[in-house]
């Protein structure tokens, strides 16, 4: 009986240690990128979307470098929505194609999306069409490399998407920064060596028009990106993650601001697990798809902090709690043991790849503090206090 009710808990356990495994996996497989260089032949044309909610002060400079990068024949759309500022003044001056929306009722990144696409499909559908949220820089070249890209392949392209918090930063803004690093940067290329795809990030994507002109982002969707990404994988057109080059935005100033920002990230990402994660298993058993288990093994993986928490709870409770019962719980703590030890290897060799310049090894260890900061943003998930699209004051982290 000790047996049967010992290899019940072990099973109960196994779906919450899965995530450091996974977490691992792509972290080993994401040591080498995977090029992808830019086709030649004729250049598609392009349209790039800017989706804006009062970001007045932070659009003159992304204009000026998206308009030194697109080419005759190619827009530059600005989609103001629901702005109570001079957001689509700044446009014109910064020499875009404005529109403006206002719903109060329906408000959200998706539907400016969408109320963007819909005026391009009325004037003109370009081959391709660039996302790049307001407040971003893209690297030389880039837009004209993503839009060769995803129009050659005929999928999505999701260049690097990275933040950065400033040379003057806290300990807590440069661990924030890390583990944007690991999930924008390491997940993604580990997904794109074992499947060839990635997630879309919502920013510094180029999409063929056959594909987002039938998309459905009228929708309120905290994750849009990836809900989107995530379709499109499903019916064949998995995301490309493309190294190359990249996108990159100052993370918030002010810390209740990011903690909100914080909020809306992941509480997407939760949401999209709980809508998504089951169709990607099932198509991935089905079709034998390696793209859609690639993108499984990612969104499998709960936001970092939170499963901290989640790994130090479980051991200290299976721990305690293997001291009255040893028999029945050994099976099950050697697996969350197993599984911590994994989880702390990945994101060892996460920081090692990709953040030494970022943060110590010393200063790594506060990486348990950091998940108690962001605690109140799963609890207010769990309390069903869901965050919406809302402008963010961005600058030098403090």
């Amino acid at each position: 009986m000790i047996a049967i009710l010992s290899s019940l808990l072990f099973l109960l356990v196994l779906p919450l240690c899965l995530p450091a495994w996974s977490l691992l996996l792509l972290t080993l497989a994401g040591g080498v990128a995977r090029p992808k260089p830019a086709p030649a032949g004729r250049r598609p044309t392009l349209a790039v979307l800017v989706p804006a909610h009062n970001e007045s002060g932070h659009l003159r400079p992304t204009l000026d470098n998206l308009r030194g990068q697109i080419a005759a024949g190619d827009r530059l759309l600005v989609v103001a929505d629901n702005c109570s500022d001079d957001t689509a003044a700044q446009a014109r001056e910064g020499g875009a194609e404005v529109v403006e929306r206002f719903d109060s009722a329906r408000r959200g990144k998706g539907y400016a999306l969408a109320f963007g696409i819909r005026h391009l499909a009325a004037s003109g559908q370009p081959e391709v069409v660039a996302v790049v949220d307001a407040d971003c820089i893209v690297s030389p070249g880039a837009l004209e490399h993503i839009a060769r890209l995803a129009a050659h392949h005929g999928r999505p392209v999701q260049m690097l998407d990275l933040m950065v918090s400033g040379p003057a930063a806290s300990l807590r803004a440069r661990i924030l920064e890390f583990a944007w690093r690991m999930k924008n940067w390491v997940r993604p290329q580990g997904s794109a060596r074992l499947g060839d795809a990635c997630h879309l990030m919502g920013t510094g994507m180029a999409l063929p028009w056959p594909l987002l002109g039938q998309a459905q982002l009228d929708h309120g969707h905290l994750a849009e990106d990836m809900a989107l990404g995530l379709d499109l994988a499903l019916a064949g057109r998995a995301p490309l993650f493309c190294t190359e080059v990249r996108l990159t935005s100052q993370f918030v100033a002010d810390a209740g601001v990011a903690r909100t920002q914080k909020a809306r990230w992941e509480h997407g990402h939760l949401a999209a697990m709980g809508q998504h994660l089951p169709r990607l298993l099932r198509g991935a058993w089905q079709r034998r798809d390696a793209a859609l288990a690639a993108l499984a093994l990612d969104l499998v993986i709960p936001p970092v902090a939170l499963y901290t928490a989640v790994v130090a709870a479980l051991t200290v409770t299976l721990g305690l709690a293997a001291l009255l019962l040893p028999e029945l719980l050994l099976p099950a703590l050697g697996l969350v043991l197993a599984s911590g030890a994994a989880f702390v290897l990945a994101i060892g060799l996460a920081w090692w790849r990709c953040a030494r310049d970022l943060i110590s090894a010393r200063e790594l260890l506060a990486l348990p503090l950091y998940a108690l900061w962001k605690l109140p943003i799963y609890v207010a998930y769990a309390i069903g206090r869901r965050s919406a699209w809302v402008r963010t004051r961005r600058g030098g982290a403090d």
